[in-house]
C-alpha cells in the first residue's frame, strides 16, 4: 500500500545518518490504553498539613542548617588553605568599606559616622546567616539614594530654622529677621527618619523570605536592573555635584528633581568654592586612573592598590596642615566622634510616610545583593539561597537600624575587592568588620578635617561600572529590541519620574511586554519536509510541502482570555475563510435550492442538482407553495427533499459561498503550556465552527498536564471528544490520510501501520 511504498522508497535513499521508525499511529486515547496512566496522588488538606508539620531529627537538623548556615559552613571551614586569604582580603576590604560608608553617608543625607555603624553592624548578622561567601554586606549607592530622598522630604532644612543670636559686647540678642539651621536637631530627626526606614526595609525583607516569595525578585529582569541602576547612578552623580562645587541649593525629591537641581546649582555657581572644586576633581581623576590600573594589571598586582585609602589620609593630612577650612571656606567632615551610638527606637508614627519607599528600597537592595551573590556563587561553584538572603538582609536592616545605621545592601566595587584579594568566605566579611571598629574607636578623629568634596569625587568614581551599563544599549537592541526598550524606558522614568516611581513605571512596562508578547503570539502554516515527520513555518523554508486537503495551524503561546480572539482571528487567515461566514452562506443557499426545488425548477439526479428546463419538464404546480423555515444548523432540508450539495462546483443559484479547499484542520499545542476557562469554550466553538462545514479538527501535541487542564474545563462532549488527540503533527496527518485513503468507518486506529519516515 502507500505507506510502504513510502517506506520502500526512503529504504532506497537511505543514508548513514538517516533513521527509521516503525510504530503504530497513536492518538492520546489510543496511547493511554497500549500504556497504563500513573495514579495521580490526591491529597487532602489535612494530610498535606500533616507532612509538613511532620518532624524528624533529619528535618529538624536541615532546618536548623537552613536557618542558620554558619552552622553548616563553619565546622567544614578549611583553616590552612582559606585563612590567609580572608585576613588579607578582609584587611583590604575594611579599609574600603571605611571610606565608602562614611561617603555613601552623604547620600542618605545623614552625618557621616553613621555610614561608619552601616558598614559595620550589618556584616555581624549575615556572617551568621548569609548564604554567599563573597559579597561584601553594607551601604549601596542606589540604597544609601534611595533613603536620602526620603530623609530630605521628612526632614529638610525648612524645618530645623532658628533664630540667629548675635553676640554683642554685653549681651545676646536673637534676630527672628536672620534665621539659621539648627544643625543638631535637624542631624537628630534624619537619622531617626533613616534608622525607621532601615528597620521597616528589614521587616519586608524577613516577611518575604518568611513567605517563601524570593522567586518575586525574578520580575526584576536583567534589563530592568540596568536601566534603574544606571539611573541611579545618574542621580548619585546629580547629588554629588553640589558637594563638589560646594555651593547651597534647595533639597528636591520627585519629578525632575535632577533639573531643579541643576537650575540652583547653575544660579549659585558664583558661590563657588575652588578649593573643594579642586580637590573633588583630583580625587575623581586619581581614583578613575588607579583603578584602570588595577583592573588593567589585576593579575600581577596581588593585592589592589586602595587608591581611595591612600586618597582620603593624603587629603586629610593637607586639609589638616593648610586649615582649608578656615583659610578658604573648605567644607570638611568636622564631628566623627570615637565609640559607638546608644541603640535607639524607631519612631513608628513616620512608618505610614515611609512604607511605599521602604518597600521598593527593600526589594531594590535584595535584588542587587543576590544578582551579586549569584554572580560569584556561580563562579566559585556553590549555590546561594535567595529566600535565606532575604531573611539574611532583613535581620541584617533591622539590627542596624536599631544601632543607627541606614539600609545595606552590597556594593559591586567592595565585592569585587573582596573577591580579588582572596576572599573565601565571610571570615573575610568579619575581618572587614573589625577593621570599620578600629576606625570607629580609635580613628575617627583624623578623619575630621576631610573635605567633603573629596568623599563625593570617591563617589562619584565609583560610579563608572554603573555608567558603563550603557554600552549594553546597542548589543541589546541588536539582540532583542524588546529588552532594550524595557532598559530604555526604565532608565528614563527613573530619571524623569524618581527613583520610586521609575523603579514601578519600569516593572509596569516589562509587564506589559510580557502580556503583548502573548497577547500577540506568533501563528502560522505549517508544511511538511518531504519524506519526514518533520513540519515547519512554510515561510521560513522554501522546499516545504502543504499536504493536499489538509491545513496545519500552529499558535507558539498559552492561549488565554486575552489572546483568544487574536488566536480565532490568525486562524481565520491563514485557512483562508470565516467557519461561520461559510455556514451562513451555505444555509442562504441551500434555502434559495430548496424553494427552486419546491418550485419545480431544480431537480436532484445522480450527477448532482440540473434544472428542470434542461430536462425538458416544467412545473408550475409548486410556485405558490409556502418555503417552510430551515432550522439553523439543518444539514438536510426535510425528510421528503435531500439535496447533496457538492459546494466546490458552482451553484445553481446567485450566492457566494466561500470555498473551502481543505478537509481536515491539525492546530499544533505543542507550544501551548495552558488554557483558561475563556480560552477553552470558545475553543471547543471554533472546533463545533469547523465540523458543521464538513472539516474534522485534530489536535496535536498536547502533554499531559494541558490535557487534564482540557477535561477540568469540560471542554470535551459528545461531538467534540478526545480522540481528536494526536501525540503529535505526524501521527494526526498519518490518521487522516488513512482514514480518507481506506473511505471506511472502521476505526484505522485499530491496524497496526508501520510508519517509515
Amino acid at each position: 500500500d502507500r505507506m510502504h511504498a513510502v517506506g520502500n522508497t526512503m529504504d532506497e535513499c537511505f543514508h548513514e545518518n538517516d533513521y527509521h521508525v516503525s510504530r503504530r499511529i497513536y492518538s492520546n486515547r489510543v496511547f493511554d490504553q497500549v500504556h497504563e496512566r500513573q495514579a495521580q496522588e490526591i491529597q487532602s488538606l489535612r494530610e498535606r498539613l500533616s507532612r509538613a508539620c511532620r518532624c524528624t531529627d533529619k528535618w529538624a537538623v536541615q532546618k536548623i542548617k537552613g536557618l542558620l548556615p554558619i552552622l553548616d559552613w563553619l565546622p567544614k571551614y578549611p583553616v590552612k588553605q582559606w585563612l590567609p586569604g580572608d585576613v588579607v582580603s578582609g584587611v583590604t576590604t575594611g579599609l574600603v568599606c571605611c571610606l565608602q560608608g562614611v561617603a555613601y553617608a552623604l547620600l542618605a543625607s545623614v552625618a557621616p559616622v553613621y555610614g561608619l555603624y552601616s558598614a559595620f553592624f550589618p556584616i555581624l548578622t549575615y556572617f551568621v546567616l548569609g548564604t554567599s561567601r563573597h559579597i561584601s554586606v553594607g551601604p549601596f549607592p542606589v540604597t544609601c539614594l534611595m533613603v536620602g530622598s526620603v530623609v530630605l522630604t521628612l526632614a529638610p532644612d525648612e524645618h530645623f530654622l532658628r533664630p540667629v543670636n548675635i553676640t554683642g559686647v554685653n549681651e545676646t540678642v536673637t534676630d527672628e529677621r536672620l534665621m539659621e539651621v539648627d544643625v543638631e536637631a535637624r542631624e537628630a530627626q534624619r537619622i531617626l527618619v533613616a534608622c525607621t526606614m532601615t528597620l521597616l526595609v528589614g521587616l519586608f525583607q524577613v516577611a518575604m523570605g518568611l513567605m517563601q516569595v524570593g522567586f518575586l525578585v525574578r520580575y526584576l529582569s536583567d534589563p530592568l536592573v540596568g536601566g534603574f541602576t544606571t539611573a541611579a547612578a545618574f542621580h548619585v552623580f546629580i547629588s554629588q555635584i553640589k558637594t563638589i562645587v560646594s555651593v547651597p541649593i534647595h533639597n528636591h525629591n520627585g519629578f525632575f528633581s535632577f533639573a531643579y537641581t541643576l537650575i540652583d546649582v547653575s544660579r549659585n555657581i558664583n558661590q563657588m568654592n575652588i578649593a573643594d572644586l579642586i580637590a573633588g576633581l583630583l580625587t575623581i581623576f586619581i581614583v578613575m586612573a588607579v583603578k584602570e590600573i588595577n583592573t588593567k594589571f589585576q593579575h600581577k598586582i596581588p593585592v589592589p592598590i586602595p587608591i581611595e585609602v591612600i586618597v582620603t589620609v593624603i587629603a586629610s593630612a593637607i586639609s589638616h596642615v593648610m586649615d582649608l577650612n578656615s583659610q578658604y571656606g573648605a567644607s570638611i567632615v568636622h564631628s566623627l566622634p570615637r565609640g559607638f551610638a546608644l541603640p535607639q527606637i524607631p519612631n513608628i508614627a513616620l512608618t505610614g510616610n515611609i512604607l511605599g519607599s521602604s518597600f521598593s528600597t527593600a526589594v531594590v537592595g535584595y535584588a542587587v545583593a543576590v544578582s551579586v551573590a549569584k554572580v560569584h556563587a556561580a563562579k566559585h561553584d556553590y549555590t546561594v539561597d535567595g529566600n535565606q538572603e532575604l531573611i539574611a538582609f532583613g535581620v541584617s536592616n533591622i539590627f542596624g537600624g536599631c544601632f543607627s545605621s541606614f539600609v545595606a545592601s552590597t556594593a559591586l566595587s567592595r565585592t569585587a575587592v573582596q573577591e580579588s584579594t582572596g576572599g573565601k568566605s565571610q571570615i573575610a566579611g568579619i575581618i572587614s568588620a573589625l577593621m570599620v571598629m578600629i576606625v570607629i574607636l580609635a580613628l575617627g578623629p583624623f578623619l575630621q578635617p576631610l573635605q567633603k568634596s573629596v568623599l563625593a569625587g570617591i563617589v562619584i568614581a565609583n560610579l563608572k561600572g554603573m555608567f558603563m551599563q550603557i554600552s549594553e544599549v546597542p548589543v541589546l537592541w541588536r539582540q532583542n529590541r524588546t529588552d532594550c526598550l524595557i532598559w530604555i524606558a526604565t532608565c528614563l522614568a527613573s530619571i524623569v519620574l524618581g527613583l520610586d516611581v521609575g523603579l514601578l513605571a519600569g516593572l509596569v512596562f516589562e509587564m506589559g511586554t510580557v502580556v503583548v508578547r502573548t497577547q500577540f503570539p506568533s501563528c502560522a502554516t505549517l508544511g511538511n519536509v518531504p519524506n519526514t515527520n518533520i513540519y515547519k513555518n512554510m515561510k521560513d523554508y522554501k522546499n516545504i510541502d502543504e499536504i493536499p486537503g489538509i491545513k496545519i495551524f500552529k499558535c507558539n503561546s498559552p492561549i488565554y482570555f486575552a489572546n483568544i480572539d487574536y488566536f480565532k482571528e490568525k486562524l481565520r487567515e491563514e485557512v483562508g475563510f470565516d467557519a461561520v461566514r461559510v455556514f451562513k452562506k451555505r444555509n442562504k443557499a441551500l434555502k434559495k435550492i430548496h424553494k427552486l426545488i419546491k418550485k419545480g425548477k431544480l431537480q436532484a439526479t445522480e450527477n448532482g442538482l440540473v434544472p428542470v428546463a434542461s430536462l425538458g419538464v416544467e412545473n408550475q404546480a409548486f410556485e405558490k407553495e409556502q418555503v417552510p423555515e430551515l432550522e439553523e444548523g439543518a444539514s438536510q432540508l426535510d425528510s421528503e427533499v435531500k439535496v447533496q450539495v457538492d459546494w466546490t462546483s458552482e451553484l445553481p443559484v446567485s450566492v457566494s459561498v466561500p470555498t473551502v479547499h481543505f478537509h481536515s484542520l491539525v492546530v499544533d499545542f505543542s507550544a501551548v503550556s495552558f488554557l483558561d476557562v475563556v480560552a477553552a469554550k470558545s475553543l471547543k466553538l471554533v472546533v463545533k465552527e469547523f465540523i458543521r462545514i464538513g472539516v474534522s479538527v485534530y489536535i496535536a501535541g498536547c502533554d499531559g498536564e494541558l490535557v487534564r487542564r482540557m477535561e477540568a474545563l469540560s471542554f470535551f462532549d459528545e461531538e467534540v471528544t478526545r480522540d481528536i488527540l494526536f501525540l503529535s503533527v505526524h501521527d494526526a496527518i498519518l490518521f487522516i490520510q488513512l482514514e480518507t485513503s481506506t473511505g471506511n468507518d472502521e476505526d484505522p486506529l485499530a491496524e497496526k501501520v508501520r510508519l517509515t519516515f
